[in-house]
């Protein structure tokens, strides 16, 4: 049984390693949790210990077959619960990630399967996060950053969902999941991109925000 720290651990850890499972470091962990780098270290070594990762101290540090398969069932659950409180009980988007970080600890495996068969089996979840299947497989994303693009035209497949004002924002500018936008005029050297909408109305985002937006080109 793997508790509920642990889970937040090996999370954090593959949010860390990305897509291209590159190792982290302890330092990274401690920013990503807000904790000492020498609580991370303390269970790191109980993390190696249930041969959940690779560490060694003062190296970089990944996660083990095991530990990636325990880590993808807390995302799927996760994301899972996040669909469920928008689709279901019609919660905002903005509302939901706090919900289910708690929820996603608690919830049984039962439970999960009903929920996961009641949405009718969904692969990505409101925010555009694909969500790791029964198996533990985690369809590639390729979308990237808005802010990393250049002009053309877009499909907005993904927002970060650990801002509830940016997701709030978006909200108010009617930016979803699968708007089709075009970058019009990025002046990136007074930190402003233009998106033309469908509608031809114009929204200027600013970079941080546009970092937290993923398009894929059209």
């Amino acid at each position: 049984m793997v508790s509920s720290t642990v889970e937040n651990y090996l999370k954090a850890i593959l949010h860390l390693q990305g897509e291209g499972g590159r190792s982290t470091t302890v330092g990274e962990i401690a920013k990503e949790l807000g904790v000492t780098p020498g609580t991370v270290t303390i269970m790191m070594r109980h993390l190696k210990e249930r041969s959940l990762i690779a560490y060694e101290p003062r190296r970089g540090l990944s996660l083990l077959a095991h530990g990636r398969s325990e880590a993808l069932k807390v995302v799927r659950r996760h994301r899972l619960i996040e669909t469920f409180l928008v689709e279901v009980m019609q919660l905002d988007w903005s509302e939901v990630h706090e919900e289910a970080e708690i929820l996603e600890h608690v919830i049984s495996d039962r439970l999960l399967d009903r929920m996961d068969k009641m949405l009718g089996e969904p692969t990505h979840d409101p925010h555009g996060d694909p969500i790791p299947d029964r198996h533990g497989i985690l369809a590639e994303d390729r979308a990237v950053p808005l802010v990393e693009v250049g002009e053309g035209r877009y499909r907005v497949v993904r927002v970060s969902d650990e801002d509830s004002a940016l997701l709030g924002w978006l909200n108010e500018k009617g930016l979803t999941i699968g708007e089709e936008i075009r970058l019009t005029h990025p002046d990136r050297a007074a930190g402003l991109l233009e998106l033309a909408r469908s509608g031809g109305e114009k929204v200027q985002l600013g970079m941080q925000v546009a970092g937290q937006v993923f398009v894929e080109a059209l």
